[in-house]
C-alpha cells in the first residue's frame, strides 16, 4: 500500500507502521509477519537476539518534520512491540556529521541533507527507481564508528 498522496518528502510527520513484506513504512495498520532477509542486521553487528526481536515485532515510527533555523528538521521515534524497544533519530538536513547511540547499530555519525538526484556522489544505484528524477529527495549517511559498515540512502 503506498503513502496517501499528501505524503511527501515535505511533509512526513505522522505516525508509520512498518510493512514487514517488504520493510517500508506504511500509514495504517501492518500487515502480519512474512519472511524477511537478516542480511543487512548481520553485517551491522546487529545481535541474533536483536533481530528476533525486531522480526517478529510491529515497528511504529512517529514522526516530525519541521523547518528550524532555516534547516529541515525531521525527528524519528521508533518503538518496536511486542518488547517496547524505543529509539530517536533527530536528523537536520544541513550535510553536517552528528553523533548518536543507536539502541540497535551503536554508535554511529551520520548527515543528512535535501540533494537532486544528479548530485548524488559517485553512485549511480542510488539514482535509479524514483518516479521524480528532477525533484528533491532526502540523503542519509550513517558511518558505525566500531562495525566497519557505512549506510547511504536517498528517498
Amino acid at each position: 500500500m503506498a503513502a496517501p498522496p499528501e505524503k511527501t518528502l515535505k511533509n512526513l510527520s505522522g505516525k508509520w507502521v512498518m510493512n514487514t513484506s517488504d520493510g517500508t513504512f506504511i500509514p495504517t495498520n501492518p500487515p502480519r509477519l512474512v519472511e524477511t532477509s537478516d542480511r543487512c542486521p548481520v553485517q551491522q553487528g546487529v545481535s541474533w537476539f536483536m533481530r528476533r526481536i525486531i522480526a517478529f515485532a510491529t515497528v511504529t515510527l512517529t514522526v516530525s518534520e519541521y523547518e528550524k533555523d532555516g534547516y529541515t528538521h525531521i525527528d524519528i521515534e521508533q518503538v518496536a512491540s511486542p518488547g517496547g524497544v524505543r529509539s530517536t533519530e533527530n536528523r537536520t538536513l544541513d550535510w553536517e556529521y552528528r553523533e548518536h547511540t543507536d539502541k540497535v547499530f551503536g554508535d554511529v555519525r551520520g548527515k543528512s541533507r535535501w540533494v537532486k538526484l544528479s548530485n548524488v556522489d559517485d553512485d549511480d544505484f542510488l539514482k535509479k527507481g524514483y518516479d521524480d528524477m528532477e525533484g528533491e529527495h532526502v540523503q542519509s549517511y550513517v558511518e558505525s564508528k566500531g562495525g566497519g559498515w557505512t549506510a547511504d540512502q536517498v528517498s
